[in-house]
């Protein structure tokens, strides 16, 4: 009894793990009975939910063309081996931020053809190995700033045929990142973001700009952008971006007074940079993290990972001015050096364009106390001073003064003698000086 039990048991698992959902085709591709990858495909009309008993196998899962309308929280979380999810051209108006989860293993999101007015772009974290994500023509009209932190790993992105206006500066920085924050080859990527109604703003200029240059990070699709313009005609709302509208665009350059700056101990330095842009950049200085804050000479001290100085530091600016559009300079004043002022600065700009920055090193030198000698000195040991014989001191020339008196003439006279050092082997010898004749009374 328990063993029959335990077959049908077996039997329904079995038929749970490779049955097809119902108004669904379950095929294998690149093979046959039994052979190949699992592959779903679910495009009635009159599906209004997510099928759950997929088969826990597949690999591709496609739900196009049907009634479905929201992506409940873990709504894949079986299906562990799914490397491509198409939900394309549905009714789907809101997916939880949950909806991914478990999909380590998935590298292909569609969502085209929906009616998405936003996207969850948190969930992406539940799915490292994505490449490529497909929001081709939805109700998209905002890309928040965050969106860039979900989006390093994905080499394809389709944005087209959405409302989309304006473009973060942060999405700007991913894709176009300053030569000073390569760390390696670039990665290429392939955008989308043609049909949409975008402002004439120097991001989307930048975006069109430097996707024309032949060793771009960043492929377009579609480089026929169009832009509306603000208090335009109805017949500006769909112009195309010029290069006039490229022109007045440019991303900071920042070039600083001196990269390299030595300054004595206790000693007043002010640094310096210049930048330009258009807009007009905005500058903001920081002291870098890193061991290099005790660079000098004479006081290198070790560091620990609890070292609160590690972390980079804020400055104000001393002096920050404009003194016409596209250009700005910014000083910073460092009063009464240390050795811990020892580092490196980071002078940055930013603007609507983009970000760039320089590092200018900052070297003190100077006189050690003796307090600091005598500690990093070594005490000799007591064996070592017991053993070693005293070494002959030099003596000292002594010059005596003798007074002389005599009691008939009562005339005082001053006579005086060196004694010469005492040779060590041979006999010493005194020699006086003459005593001279005393003079007559008159």
């Amino acid at each position: 009894m328990y063993r029959l039990l335990l077959v049908q048991m077996l039997h329904c698992c079995f038929l749970v793990a490779h049955s097809c959902p119902t108004l669904c085709t379950c095929v294998y591709l690149g093979g046959s009975n039994g052979t190949g990858l699992r592959s779903v495909l679910c495009s009635e009309p009159r599906m209004s939910a997510i099928p759950l008993n997929a088969p826990a196998d597949t690999v591709k899962f496609r739900l196009e063309k049907t009634s479905i309308s929201r992506v409940p929280r873990a709504a894949f979380f079986y299906l562990s081996e799914l490397q491509f999810l198409w939900l394309t051209y549905n009714s789907i108006t809101t997916i939880h931020p949950s909806s991914f989860l478990n999909l380590k293993a998935l590298r292909e999101l569609r969502l085209d053809g929906n009616l998405l007015s936003a996207f969850p772009w948190e969930g992406l974290r539940d799915m490292p190995r994505l490449r490529t994500l497909g929001l081709h023509n939805n109700r998209l009209s905002s890309l928040p700033a965050h969106a860039a932190l979900f989006l390093p790993n994905v080499t394809y992105l389709d944005l087209s045929s959405n409302r989309l206006t304006t473009l973060p500066s942060e999405l700007l920085d991913l894709w176009f990142p300053p030569p000073a924050q390569l760390t390696g080859p670039t990665q290429r990527r392939v955008l989308g973001v043609h049909d949409n109604m975008w402002q004439c703003d120097c991001q989307i200029s930048m975006l069109l700009a430097q996707s024309k240059y032949q060793e771009s990070p960043v492929v377009l699709m579609d480089q026929l952008l169009t832009c509306s313009r603000s208090g335009g005609t109805a017949d500006q709302l769909g112009a195309p971006l010029t290069e006039a509208d490229l022109s007045r665009c440019q991303r900071p350059s920042v070039q600083p007074s001196a990269t390299r700056v030595t300054s004595p101990l206790g000693s007043n330095v002010m640094l310096r940079c210049d930048a330009t842009g258009y807009p007009t950049p905005v500058l903001t200085w920081t002291k870098a993290a890193g061991a290099s804050i005790y660079n000098t000479e004479c006081c290198q001290q070790p560091y620990s990972k609890s070292d609160p100085e590690k972390l980079p530091i804020n400055l104000d600016s001393f002096i920050q001015e404009s003194p016409r559009v596209g250009i700005r300079w910014s000083i910073i004043n460092l009063n009464g050096l240390s050795y811990k002022d020892a580092g490196e600065y980071r002078c940055q700009a930013r603007n609507m364009a983009g970000t760039a920055e320089a590092p200018i090193r900052l070297r003190v030198v100077g006189v050690v106390p003796p307090s600091i000698k005598s500690k990093t000195r070594k005490a000799p040991s007591r064996s070592s001073t017991s053993n070693r014989k005293p070494l002959p001191q030099k003596p000292k020339r002594a010059q005596n003064i003798t007074s002389i008196s005599t009691s008939k003439k009562k005339t005082l006279l001053n006579l005086k003698y060196v004694t010469p050092p005492t040779p060590t082997n041979k006999t010493q010898s005194i020699k006086m000086a003459p005593v001279p004749t005393p003079l007559k009374k008159m």
